[in-house]
């Protein structure tokens, strides 16, 4: 199975530094400043053919202190390899690669065993051509499934999602409260809103 140029171009427009700016003074209420690091893997880290980002956040106030460390594995799907899905992982050991999205080296040393494959947490990558001969993708997590995962005795549900378009990268991201089944945290009110500021795409591997 090959990689499609479609699966490169979101890997590309995926990879950089980002924030929100421009929502967060806008709309201060509901949108919190964030920098958002999605940073391609400098080693290969799964046999099948794939590019995996790691991607984590932080309060712009507190970017020492980022949170929701994850890995993006972005792979043609098995059963229809003219699509496009992306797979999260959780690290076993957070505190391990806490802060890698401003410190890459620490992403080195990471190996498979080291993550975990998070079941229920696959989005499938709807593509977009547009006019000006680039793409737009849209990612979602397919009809009635549920990402859900346990961390340190705790339970939690997720419901990801996010679009990407050139220096744009939209996510959908919403925690879940298992008791209620509503949302509690993360894009209440809409997407938030990033746009690129540095690029990562000559970091993803050839």
């Amino acid at each position: 199975m090959t990689i499609s140029p479609e699966l490169i171009a979101l890997a590309q427009y995926m990879a950089g530094q980002f924030d929100n700016r421009e929502q967060a003074l806008a709309d201060p209420t509901w949108y919190v400043h964030l920098c958002l690091w999605q940073r391609p893997l400098p080693i290969p880290l799964f046999s099948e053919p794939s590019i995996a980002l790691f991607a984590e956040q932080a309060n712009i106030l507190k970017l020492d202190k980022p949170y929701r460390p994850r890995i993006v594995q972005l792979r043609q799907m098995k059963t229809a390899p003219g699509l496009i899905e992306a797979q999260y992982y959780m690290f076993k050991d957070i505190a391990a690669f806490q802060g890698a999205g401003r410190n890459p080296d620490l992403l080195g040393k990471l190996t498979n065993e080291q993550i975990q494959l998070l079941p229920g947490c696959t989005l499938s990558v709807a593509v977009e051509n547009l006019a000006s001969n680039g793409y737009r993708f849209r990612a979602s997590l397919p009809e009635g499934t549920r990402c859900g995962f346990a961390y340190e005795g705790q339970n939690y549900q997720v419901d990801l999602g996010f679009e990407a378009a050139g220096e744009e990268f939209l996510s959908y991201d919403k925690g879940i409260s298992p008791t209620t089944g509503k949302a509690i945290w993360g894009a209440l009110m809409g997407p938030f809103r990033f746009v690129k500021r540095q690029d990562f795409a000559s970091e993803i591997l050839g």
